[in-house]
């Protein structure tokens, strides 16, 4: 958010979540927002009850809701909006961004270089080749897709870039990607946690990121995050949404979206068309991020094990969490030199129709339609909350069938799902816990059990009558011996332990949640064992 905006951001912000609630207190049974504030200030304690008690921080907030509930014991109507206002206050102070062009200038300048250095420090040779180092990312990052559209579409309206999301790297990846196709600075919400480092919190705060704190739960908190979201947008901000929510803990492609902060758009739209703002329009770039590895792997399938399995799943290896394991792990990414795959999907409004090159919504037959009558009674435009809950279930539809057409398979995914589906189908009577666990009866395969799995599954995915995804170059060329080589070569270099291992003519699998990992991302193409 620029300076000269801040201001006016934040009063609109907290004007429009304390109306609404003022509006909902009219209708409701009395005493509506004291328990508003009381149950902001509940869930408030309990998140503070998990931090640290030592810190200033800490303190401070104690102090300011211990008075707050003070002053709230036997209030009158007013003296209850006033401690409503001063509570969205704070919330919004911590969430707005800032955006310094001074700050963008200098990073997309050094950071990539500084990047690639880093990349490359684990190879004297590569480090001493300066062309490459000045390349920055370039060479890394493989962008394809519908770049010159989403390019235009900056220009006709306010673009929303929606990519999937595996890896904290992700929004540095995408805001570069989008640096090299031209597009404009992004706004996009960041875990507060990643502020904790106060060289990237500079950064992060002066290139438009703004605070999302996922451990305050209170209502009044979402809604202040949901309105500056809103409010952003018909600013004409171009923004970076994770639909998803978090990163993707099991590998699969996202499909169940969070459509809070999609309904944002249609919201921010109709209130461009009744506010008579120019240009009016808002656009859905859906983007595909795929890597062959990814970097916070081991956790997040744990964390995605210990949730869905709960007392069925017994965690047996907790090294990740030791830093000297971290370390490694970091120095092991730098070693990569793996291409990137960043896919641009075809644009749509936020209705879910697709666009041409000049922002015209289509119908299914390619027809122009104006996106205002999906909103407009009479000709005139009107909120309606019920209306607008179904065109954002049609919205993430059209969003989640993007992802799945447009996600890069790679070696990794399908060795990775071809050795677990041996697993499965040598252990028929064994869920998936007790196989993660044990490994069944086979502690490995023939490699050409393996190669012919492989051979099979990459029949299934070059089927043309259902929807599949998108094949890796190495993938198309169709050399299975090649691919199952080449995904052994990275899970031996990446990861704390590789998935699986050759030792002479048989392949032993020997990290099965990471091959459950790497496997998920072929989820939702309807292959044997879903």
């Amino acid at each position: 958010m620029r300076p000269a905006d801040r201001g006016r951001v934040r009063a609109e912000v907290v004007q429009r979540v304390v109306d609404g609630y003022v509006r909902q207190a009219r209708e409701g049974s009395d005493g509506f927002l004291q328990r508003l504030v009381n149950d902001t200030l509940y869930q408030e304690r309990r998140r503070l009850e998990q931090a640290n008690p030592r810190s200033k921080r800490t303190k401070a907030e104690l102090a300011v809701y211990q008075d707050v509930q003070r002053r709230l014991h036997s209030a009158a109507e007013t003296t209850a909006r006033a401690l409503l206002e001063q509570l969205a206050t704070r919330f919004v102070d911590e969430v707005i961004g800032n955006f310094d062009d001074r700050v963008y200038r200098l990073s997309t300048t050094l950071i990539p270089p500084g990047l690639s250095l880093l990349v490359n420090a684990m190879s004297p040779r590569r480090l001493l080749d300066l062309r490459r180092i000045n390349r920055g990312l370039v060479d890394q990052l493989h962008v394809q897709g519908e770049l010159e559209q989403v390019r235009r579409l900056a220009q006709h309206g306010t673009v929303v870039v929606v990519p999937t999301h595996s890896s904290n790297l992700d929004s540095i990846v995408l805001g570069y990607a989008g640096y090299l196709i031209g597009l404009p600075p992004l706004l996009y919400g960041a875990g507060i946690n990643l502020f904790s480092n106060p060289m990237i919190s500079y950064f992060m705060h002066h290139l438009g990121a703004y605070k999302v704190d996922r451990k305050k739960t209170a209502k009044l908190y979402r809604s202040v995050l949901k309105e500056y979201t809103t409010c952003a947008l018909e600013m004409g901000y171009h923004q970076l949404f994770f639909p998803g929510g978090t990163r993707s803990r099991s590998g699969a492609i996202e499909q169940q979206l969070k459509k809070g902060l999609l309904g944002t758009l249609i919201r921010a739209y109709t209130n461009n068309l009744i506010a008579g703002r120019e240009p009016a329009r808002i656009y859905l770039a859906p983007c595909t991020i795929s890597y062959k590895l990814v970097l916070e792997a081991e956790a997040l399938i744990r964390s995605h094990l210990q949730e869905t399995g709960k007392a069925s799943y017994i965690v047996e290896d907790d090294e990740f969490s030791r830093p000297r394991r971290v370390l490694n792990f970091l120095l092991n990414l730098t070693s990569l030199d793996d291409e990137i795959a960043v896919t641009w999907s075809p644009p749509l409004d936020v209705f879910g129709n697709p666009v041409d090159a000049d922002g015209n919504s289509l119908d299914p037959r390619g027809r122009i339609v104006d996106p205002r009558s999906y909103v407009s009674r009479d000709g005139v435009p009107y909120v309606d909350e019920q209306r607008d809950v179904e065109y954002t279930n049609e919205l993430a539809a059209a969003v989640g069938g993007a992802f799945l057409r447009d996600n890069v398979v790679m070696s990794t995914h399908v060795v990775a799902r071809a050795v677990f589906a041996l697993l499965r189908r040598r252990n028929p009577t064994h869920d998936l816990y007790r196989l993660l666990q044990t490994g069944g009866d086979a502690p490995s395969f023939a490699m050409a059990e393996v190669h012919q799995e492989v051979e099979r599954l990459l029949g299934e995915l070059r089927r043309g009558d259902v929807t599949r995804p998108r094949l890796s170059a190495l993938l198309l060329a169709g050399d299975v011996q090649e691919i199952v080589a080449d995904a052994l070569r990275h899970f031996a270099i990446y990861h704390t332990r590789p998935a699986a291992e050759r030792r002479g003519d048989r392949l032993f699998h020997e990290h099965r949640n990471l091959l459950c990992y790497y496997g998920n991302r072929l989820e939702g193409y309807g292959l044997w064992a879903e």
